[in-house]
């Protein structure tokens, strides 16, 4: 097993600055707090190398990656200041529709400013730096760039977790041809470690577990940040809305009716920077069909908190890549991604990684009665004689 993971990024926004620094903070100090793993079966957050990363800012393209994650517009909170030069030259990637139209019109601290440099050439770049795993951190939205950076993994022969509401891993064309390539992926738009989905999904699951009938719900986030900016694009958020919608109506027995759920970015407040508010309120009915109400506010720095779970799923992909496990990684999906292959409720997911992790159990030896039929579908037809491992 070799003990460094080369990781290529595509999008050094905030999520990529939060990431990096994070490799550092944790290379060089003993705390484990924010980690849930910090050794995974022999690879810890400091054995991840950034080889190549891509972007279209003018302010990013051509600079040493440590410093590329310090540009404008990113404004995720510092908490590694003295982060080495890596060697690492931000490329000029494909543009495509990575970029809304409308980001022009804000000020030069909060809009992309697109550089005039010659394209690169993905493919050699993911080749010549001998990456193992791309991470795509492309803003919401870029679906044809999403696509494309899929097909410079497969010609590269480099793994994919794709962390953006783009469905990759979970479309089944997709994930055949990852397994007919010998790769794994993950995906697909990462959950944060603490955030609105996952606490979302929580409740939803308290409520059904306590026997409590959900009627009606909604989820209304604000920030600061480049994300929320490009949102209000609204003709970009229709996977969004799909990913977010679905992970939490995963953990119903029933899902809501369309008018009974709201769940989807509400605007962007700039001075809120990368600190995301979360408003959430749930309506049902509990013994006797007495009403209930629940009301939660959540704030948070946005970037820092996918950052751990991505660390995760970095490191699981490497040792599905050392494994020769290729296709959708269904385990490590299902516990850091709102739409992933196949849902199972998190307290399962964190399971089923476990195993994953040391080595343990096929996806056939777990339990699909909580999953709908074209979840099992999805994983029987990815090989005549299914999943090799998860």
């Amino acid at each position: 097993m070799e003990n460094k993971i080369r990781v290529a990024i595509a999008g050094v926004g905030n999520c990529a600055s939060s990431l990096i620094q994070g490799i550092e903070y944790y290379r060089y100090n003993g705390d484990t707090i924010g980690l849930m793993n910090y050794d995974l079966e022999g690879y810890k957050p400091g054995d991840i190398e950034i080889v190549a990363a891509f972007d279209v800012d003018k302010r990013k393209v051509g600079k040493d990656v440590s410093e590329a994650i310090f540009a404008k517009p990113n404004n995720t909170k510092v908490f590694k200041k003295d982060i080495k030069n890596y060697g690492t030259i931000v490329k000029m990637g494909e543009a495509l529709d990575g970029v809304s139209d409308h980001m022009k019109d804000y000020p030069e601290d909060r809009a992309f400013l697109l550089s005039d440099e010659e394209t690169c050439n993905v493919v050699k770049e993911l080749k010549n730096t001998n990456a193992d795993i791309l991470l795509n951190y492309l803003p919401v939205g870029a679906e044809e760039a999403t696509r494309f950076y899929a097909e410079c993994c497969l010609e590269a022969g480099v793994a994919l977790i794709n962390n953006i509401p783009v469905f990759i891993a979970s479309d089944r064309s997709w994930a055949k041809r990852f397994m007919e390539r010998g790769l794994p992926i993950i995906g697909d738009d990462i959950k944060a470690q603490l955030g609105a989905t996952i606490t979302h999904r929580t409740l939803t699951r308290l409520f059904r577990d306590r026997g409590v009938k959900l009627d009606r719900t909604y989820q209304l986030n604000t920030g600061g940040n480049t994300d929320f900016l490009n949102m209000l694009n609204k003709s970009r958020l229709k996977s969004k809305k799909i990913s977010k919608t679905e992970a939490v109506q995963s953990q119903l027995d029933i899902p809501l009716e369309a008018e009974n759920i709201h769940i989807g970015p509400s605007d962007y407040v700039p001075w809120q920077n990368d600190n995301k508010v979360c408003f959430l309120r749930m309506e049902g009915r509990m013994f006797g069909s007495i009403p209930i109400e629940l009301e939660v506010r959540l704030s948070v720095e946005d970037s820092p908190n996918s950052a751990g779970v991505a660390i995760d799923a970095i490191r699981c992909c490497k040792l599905a890549l050392d494994r020769k496990i290729s296709g959708p990684l269904i385990a490590i999906s299902a516990f850091t991604m709102k739409h992933p292959p196949v849902q199972y409720p998190d307290t399962v997911a964190k399971e089923m990684v476990k195993e994953f992790i040391y080595g343990g159990e096929k996806y056939e030896d777990f339990d699909y009665s909580e999953n709908r039929s074209e979840n099992v579908e999805f994983i029987s037809d990815l090989d005549e004689s299914g999943p090799k491992g998860f």
